[in-house]
């Protein structure tokens, strides 16, 4: 580390850290989801710094910029105990998109742009947390109007298992700190003012004192911008039999 945290940056990150054992020791088999954005890299690093048991995988839907690649093989290289496993989207259902709505067909509406996610994204998920009992995420509450009821732990209705989110408390400021105090690598686009990464076509840099999430499918209305990875369909805890 080369330098300090601040105390409260301090209890959340042991409060993270023991939750991230808590997953591995209580909920195994349990994958995290690195999208390679900065609070990804801060989960990536915790888990390999401190040998937690809980295996990481990426999502590549084939419309990455070319830093995602850059930053997902220096992961590799920083991190080499801990391989990303990389899902793709099934081939046929992109060929079978690309003819229906073109290449770009989702700029022309909602539910063209929510199809193309739920092929290059959704279904791939499904293959990677097929027969696991958690799943941990990036997810941090302040990120967007559509993340703010959002709990550190969730039951996933829609995925059938427990859902993860140790950073849920924690502020941007709280991950650049720990970024820089652990020298943890990062995707070069946030140094252009990209806060928050996905999809190339889908994804803008910000103006100075937008939302951190307004550079994320820009044409929509903040209402809409989930690709369904996190849609709201969880609860608190695992539902009953009665």
């Amino acid at each position: 580390m080369t330098q300090a945290l601040s105390p409260e940056l301090d209890a959340k990150l042991a409060a993270t850290l023991a939750l991230l054992q808590t997953i591995a020791a209580e909920h195994s088999p349990a994958v995290f989801a690195n999208s390679l954005g900065a609070e990804d890299m801060v989960i990536t690093d915790l888990i390999a710094r401190h040998n937690i048991d809980i295996g990481i995988f990426s999502l590549d839907t084939g419309r990455l910029p070319a830093e995602t690649y850059t930053l997902l093989q220096e992961t590799g290289t920083r991190y080499p105990s801990f391989p990303i496993k990389v899902y793709f989207p099934r081939a046929e259902s992109v060929e079978a998109y690309v003819a229906e709505h073109g290449i770009n067909g989702f700029y022309d509406s909602i539910d063209n742009r929510k199809a193309c996610c739920r092929i290059r994204k959704l279904e791939p998920l499904a293959r990677a947390l097929a027969g696991k009992t958690a799943w941990v995420t990036g997810l941090r509450r302040e990120q967007s109007t559509t993340r703010t009821d959002m709990q550190a732990q969730e039951w996933d209705a829609g995925n059938n298992l427990t859902k993860f989110n140790p950073l849920i408390e924690w502020t941007e400021k709280d991950v650049w700190a720990y970024i820089k105090a652990f020298e943890v690598p990062y995707n070069a686009l946030h140094d252009r003012h990209y806060p928050s990464i996905g999809c190339a076509p889908c994804t803008r840099a910000i103006a100075v004192g937008e939302d951190i999430r307004a550079g994320r499918w820009w044409w929509e209305n903040p209402d809409s911008k989930e690709c369904g990875l996190h849609a709201k369909v969880s609860g608190l805890t695992r539902p009953t039999n009665t």
